[in-house]
């Protein structure tokens, strides 16, 4: 049978794509609708038509879904920000780990995946510490202010989004009133006239300090101090700026910023480390999440403290500074120099000097580094855009081979394409965790962990090879030594005791390998005692007690399964 458009059908509703839209089929005739739950049974108005598809709009639901609730925005169907608020929230994370999981089989082709449990919130909502209003004027010339259609420029009047913060509804209502009592006119993208374009707030969840930067197409604003002084009644107003836009485009930022009253930046917290906020900076949007989203990124690094790291996309240094608590050293890098210039005094503010950012696009500084100046790692993160990493930035990591790859992404098809090609030439898919930064919506996080695929069948792994370099680096020292010269050297105790089979792996490595793989810590003494029932030899005197009568705890089953799988990982038995 064949359908058109503006022909009615009844659905029911059995799936859900990839941007919240439910999936019917009608005589083999799929269509996607738009505000439609899985589990609904609706009558729905095909508005475009193909040979084997079409999209529909919604006109009635005849039976709702047991996972349709009542939408807590009244505008949530208008807006389009909230994809999937009528789903409930339960099902929304449900959607988002199936999500994730589609595109990492279907394109990247990994088979068998097992998934972390989505990390999702207790209350979802009132959850962003940004927002930015487009200005505009209603059919009867009213100013009004609050966010576009989907897939439109035209603006739902709001001024308390449910995502927002309740500070929001306080800033918008004296601008609009503002305006008002100016005569000062909305930006008209149809005409190019007008001045105010729009207005962007942030919020710091952990100190109540507020931003508000106006976006005019012009430089400045009438009765600026007035302004200033109403905003000013608000309770943590912190930084009030201007923000130049003469472009006819879509781009909501300019790159002229002009500070009106107070600071050029607010500071808010991620755990233990400070950032300062401008109005360029990129800063997730959901404080709360980002702390779970960055905790699991730390976690995936498995950093001991002697590690060299790589953040590409590091924006104002937020993941950075948050491995440099744990790492030997972190190099972040980042195209905006506004934010680079953030990341160093970020980096300041928190007393963090083991770090260094680099202004430039990441494809572009890496193959830079590691061709002239043989920079290495042994973590690499990256956070990149929508569009996932370029192929030189990928091609580069292939030829630095570090130990291990955190990929933090919010593009789960692109980050699929990414680790088909990564793991194609040598790592391996170790872990995946979804975060839900946006509730409400169809987008979601994901952090992964790759890690070199190690052939046991090869007698020098990589890192025998860098354990050669390293003594041959050491010998060459040693040899230029004149008679009365003194060297340090460094002993590590565990490798005084090392025999023949020890030396695949150190105490450390294992103990780094058994906390990352199960979350255990494993003190050196259950390791020996693993070792000897596996039949390693062990120093004769390694970790035996001081005294006869001394009681030698015994490693538990779990601690000894643990530690014979890092065993078997390093091929030791």
């Amino acid at each position: 049978m064949e359908f058109r458009k503006n022909d009615i059908l009844t659905l029911d509703i059995e799936d859900c794509g990839v941007d919240g839209e439910g999936i019917g089929k009608a005589d083999g005739f799929t269509v996607f609708v738009k505000d439609a739950v899985i589990g609904d049974r609706i009558k729905a108005k095909i508005i475009k038509a193909k040979k084997n598809y079409g999209y529909g709009r919604l006109m009635e639901v005849i039976t709702p879904s047991p996972y349709r609730v009542k939408p807590a925005c009244s505008i949530a169907r208008q807006c389009g920000g909230c994809q999937i608020q009528a789903l409930s929230y339960e099902e929304q994370l449900k959607f988002k780990e199936k999500k994730v999981r589609d595109h990492l089989e279907r394109i990247g082709g990994f088979k068998d995946l097992e998934m972390e449990p989505i990390m999702g919130m207790e209350e979802p909502y009132h959850y962003r510490n940004k927002a930015q209003f487009p200005v505009g004027k209603n059919k009867d010339g009213k100013i009004i202010t609050g966010f576009y259609a989907g897939r439109t420029h035209s603006i739902i009047e709001n001024r308390d989004c449910i995502l927002g913060v309740k500070q929001n509804k306080d800033v918008l209502d004296r601008v609009i009133g503002h305006m008002e009592k100016y005569h000062i006119q909305p930006y008209d993208e149809t005409t190019g006239k007008g001045l105010v374009r729009h207005i962007m707030i942030r919020y710091g969840f952990h100190t109540d300090q507020i931003m508000v930067c106006l976006i005019l197409n012009g430089d400045k604003l009438p009765a600026e101090k007035a302004l200033v002084e109403s905003l000013c009644e608000i309770p943590g107003m912190t930084s009030i700026t201007i923000n130049v836009n003469k472009k006819r485009n879509n781009v909501i930022l300019g790159n002229q910023l002009r500070l009106l009253w107070g600071k050029s930046y607010i500071t808010d917290s991620i755990g233990n480390v400070s950032y300062q906020i401008s109005p360029l900076s990129f800063f997730q949007v959901n404080p709360i999440q980002t702390e779970k989203l960055y905790g699991k990124a730390l976690e995936y690094a498995g950093l001991t403290g002697n590690e060299t790291v790589w953040d590409l996309y590091c924006g104002i240094g937020t993941i950075s500074l948050f491995l440099a608590q744990r790492a030997k050293f972190v190099r972040g890098v980042e195209i905006v120099p506004q934010a680079i210039d953030n990341a160093r005094e970020n980096a300041k503010i928190n007393g963090i000097e083991n770090v260094e950012f680099f202004v430039g696009k990441a494809e572009e500084v890496l193959p830079r580094e590691y061709d002239k100046n043989g920079i290495y790692a042994d973590v690499i993160v990256v956070d990149p855009p929508r569009k996932g990493c370029d192929e030189a930035l990928l091609n580069t990591i292939l030829k630095m081979k570090p130990e291990r790859v955190v990929y933090v992404s919010c593009d789960s098809a692109t980050l699929a394409r990414d680790l088909k090609i990564l793991c194609a030439e040598g790592y391996e898919l170790k872990r995946v965790s979804t975060t839900d930064m946006f509730p409400q919506s169809t987008h979601v996080e994901t952090v992964v962990l790759l890690s070199q695929h190690r052939d046991k069948s090869t007698c020098l792994d990589e890192r025998g090879s860098r354990q050669i370099e390293m003594q041959a680096s050491r010998l060459a020292s040693l040899l230029a030594q004149k008679p009365d010269d003194t060297i340090e050297i460094d002993l590590d105790l565990d490798e005084l005791d090392a025999t023949s089979a020890e030396t695949k792996a150190t105490y450390q490595e294992i103990k780094d390998y058994v906390l990352k793989e199960s979350g255990l810590k494993v003190s050196s003494l259950y390791i020996s005692q693993v070792k000897r029932k596996c039949g390693i030899e062990v120093g004769e005197n390694y970790n035996l007690p001081k005294s006869e009568n001394a009681r030698v705890p015994q490693c538990p089953k779990e601690k000894e399964d643990a530690i014979k799988a890092a065993l078997k990982y390093f091929a030791m038995i």
